[in-house]
Parts: C-alpha cells; sequence; structure tokens
C-alpha cells in the first residue's frame, strides 16, 4: 500500500467542497457534496471510465487533445473485444480551467456515473484538490497530464501515466546547450498562479545551477495574463543566452510572440505546457526554434503507437500531440488492468467498491506496452517510463503550418 503524505487531507477536503458548494460554471450534473460509492455492481452492457479533462476555459487547449487520445483507445480497445467480451464506455465531464470544476466533474463521475476510475484532472493544480476527493471515494485515478512534485503522493488511489517534470524538464536545457555550448545567462519566466508551472521552474532552476549557468532573472507572470510586455523587457535587460518559460499554451505561446516582437533573439525553453501542437496558433512564426522537453514521440516504433499515430492522423491530419497519446495510455492501463482482473474473477459481477479497490492494486502490479512505450508504476503510483525526448517547433513562415522535429 501506499503512505499517504498528506497530513492536512481533513482541510483539504473541507477545502474542496467548499469550492464545490461556490462553483457555478460546471455544465455537467449536479453534484453531490459527499461522496457515497454504489454497493451493487457496473453493468453486463459496458464498463464506465470517467474521463475528467478541460474542455472549456484556457485550458481546453490541452483537455481536448486528452479527450482525443482517450477517444481514440476507446474505440480501439472495444473494436478488439473490450473487457473479455464487455466494451468500455467513456464517460466525460469537462473540469474547465479550475479546482472547483475538477471537484465537480470527479464527484460527478464517483457519485452519479459510477464509474470505475477516472483519467484526469488536466492540471496539477486542480489533482491536488480533486484528487482527495476520489482517495475518500475509494475510486482509482490516473493523472495523464500531472507532472508536478507530489501528485502520486496524493493517496493510494491516486497514480499518473504523465513523467514528473523533474525527470523530463532537464533534458531541454542540455539540448540547448549542445545548440549553443557558449550560453552562460538564462532567464527564467513562471506562471505563479499554477502548481504544475511552480514545480516546473523549481527543476529548471535547479538544472540551471547544476549545469554551472548563470540564472540573471526570474519573471513571474498569471496564465491569465495576456500582456507580458514589463517582464520581457525586464528580461532582455538581462542580456541573457536563453530563455526559460514554464507556463500553458496560451500565456506560454503569447509571452514567446511579445519576446521575439521586442528583439529577443536567443533560444527558447517551453516547458510541458507547450506540448501541444495548438501552440501554433498562438504564437505562429514567432515560435518557430523553441525547444520543448516532451515524453511522447509519434515516431516510438512499437505496434500499438503506430495505431495510434495511423489513426490520429487520418482523424485530425497531423502528428498526435504528447497530450494525446498519454491519454490514449491512461485508458489502454486500465483496460489491460480490468482484464487481468476479469481473468480471475468477472469483474461485471463484482460489487463497484470492491472493482474499485482491485482494479487499483490491479492497475499498480502491471506493466503496459503503450504508445509511451513500456511502462509500469512505482508502489506510490508514479509512472516508470524509459524514453524521453526534446522536439524543435519548426513553423513556416506564414504561420499557418507547424510541427514538433525532435532532435537525435
Amino acid at each position: 500500500m501506499k503512505k499517504s503524505t498528506f497530513l492536512g487531507s481533513a482541510l483539504l477536503l473541507a477545502f474542496a467542497s467548499l469550492l464545490s458548494a461556490c462553483n457555478q460554471t460546471n455544465s455537467g450534473p449536479n453534484a453531490t457534496t459527499t461522496a457515497n460509492p454504489s454497493a451493487g455492481a457496473v453493468s453486463s452492457n459496458s464498463i464506465p471510465i470517467g474521463i475528467a479533462l478541460a474542455q472549456t476555459s484556457n485550458v481546453a487547449l490541452l483537455g481536448q487533445e486528452g479527450i482525443q487520445g482517450a477517444k481514440i483507445a476507446e474505440k480501439y480497445f472495444n473494436d478488439k473485444g473490450g473487457i473479455n467480451g464487455t466494451p468500455i464506455r467513456l464517460v466525460v465531464q469537462d473540469t474547465g480551467g479550475e479546482e472547483a470544476g475538477a471537484i465537480n466533474a470527479f464527484q460527478t463521475l464517483i457519485t452519479q456515473n459510477q464509474v470505475v476510475g477516472i483519467v484526469g484532472p488536466t492540471l496539477s493544480q486542480q489533482a491536488f484538490s480533486a484528487g482527495p476527493i476520489a482517495e475518500r471515494a475509494k475510486v482509482p485515478v490516473i493523472g495523464a497530464s500531472n507532472t508536478a512534485k507530489g501528485v502520486p503522493e496524493i493517496g493510494d488511489y491516486v497514480a499518473r501515466v504523465s513523467a514528473p517534470v523533474a525527470i523530463v524538464a532537464p533534458n531541454s536545457i542540455k539540448a540547448a546547450l549542445k545548440i549553443n555550448p557558449k550560453i552562460e545567462k538564462v532567464a527564467v519566466f513562471y506562471a505563479q498562479n499554477d502548481a504544475f508551472s511552480k514545480s516546473e521552474t523549481e527543476t529548471f532552476q535547479q538544472t540551471v545551477k547544476d549545469q554551472k549557468l548563470d540564472l540573471v532573472t526570474v519573471q513571474k507572470f498569471q496564465t491569465t495574463d495576456t500582456d507580458f510586455q514589463t517582464q520581457a523587457t525586464n528580461a532582455i535587460n538581462a542580456k541573457p543566452d536563453l530563455i526559460v518559460i514554464s507556463g500553458l499554451a496560451a500565456d506560454g505561446g503569447n509571452l514567446v510572440r511579445q519576446l521575439r516582437e521586442l528583439g529577443y533573439k536567443g533560444i527558447i525553453i517551453g516547458g510541458n505546457g507547450f506540448n501541444t501542437s495548438n501552440i501554433f496558433a498562438v504564437c505562429k512564426a514567432l515560435c518557430d526554434g523553441v525547444l520543448v522537453a516532451q515524453a511522447y514521440s509519434p515516431e516510438h516504433p512499437n505496434e500499438v503507437n503506430k495505431v495510434f499515430r495511423t489513426t490520429y492522423v487520418n482523424q485530425y491530419k497531423k502528428e498526435p500531440p504528447q497530450f494525446s497519446a498519454q491519454a490514449f495510455t491512461a485508458v489502454q492501463v486500465y483496460v489491460e488492468a480490468l482484464k487481468a482482473l476479469d481473468q480471475k474473477s468477472k469483474v461485471t459481477a463484482m460489487p463497484l467498491p470492491q472493482l474499485r479497490t482491485e482494479l487499483n492494486k490491479q492497475i499498480l502490479a502491471g506493466k503496459y506496452d503503450t504508445p509511451l512505450g513500456e511502462i509500469a508504476f512505482t508502489p506510490v503510483g508514479d509512472v516508470i517510463q524509459n524514453d524521453f525526448y526534446v522536439a524543435q517547433l519548426k513553423v513556416d513562415k506564414d504561420g499557418n503550418n507547424g510541427k514538433f522535429a525532435f532532435l537525435k
């Protein structure tokens, strides 16, 4: 069993309930304020898996890519027979971009939709509020885009397939130094209102120190900001050779655009929030050359990724982004864990609370060959993954077409 490290969980739960009560924007069904798992079994017609990702707000650029990957997985695995003959059924709830939306989505999926487990939420910031809801109800959660420090430690039922930022982020700084070994001065930007960005910038800043580079300035902003003139000017005046940004696609992309418009010509690194093809629509040609570390490559050679990549390209006419691959992977983990469990005891005949508990154990015990490559889980629920990459954004001069070009 994992050891919960959240000594303040009671306070978090109280805060979560308060946020839920105050939320007026969730478009899903009315949420209850107390988790009350059913004692009945799931339907023999289909097995419901919850998807709690952002479809609205400034986070929708990331959440919608996750839903695309999850839906491809639903069709792919159902075409292969589902759970030993029983199909899975995704139940999608919009988390929006705030903690309250994630809490409402989790409560609805757990108490009304009676799901066996949940993929989500979109942001680490949301995971710290919604994760304890699932933990209290003993419902498995797999984060598909939560990379901040401490997410798996939320509780025994919280795991993730999104590699922690501490492992992925340093690769982009090392890649920048290969491109320009003369880099000495580094400026760092981060969104101070986002848990993931705060966690990621700590890793970036530590890597800067480890590489014996000079951290000349740290500039803060909000994920809702659109004007970065003051922070960008402050950083440019420090004459950095490298700029590192931890933010989401909309704010991060706008920051890149304004840095270039103000004349900065050095290398820019974007964090995990840049891992979406939607970034191209924000900063267009001014994104060209930005480096991004990734936990997924469309060129990974295993069979499941070939099918996933082909399906995605056929549907969306572009290469699959990391968030879609991670959401596909999260659904795949549920499918394979359910199949393994079903071979021991029919899952559709198992009381739902028991199924959720047994499923959580099976998830952590399994090994999976996914679009991300081979993965497994640590005892605390963090992903064990071997393959990581660094890509460079390549954009046409007119800004209409862009892609991630992976560095060798």
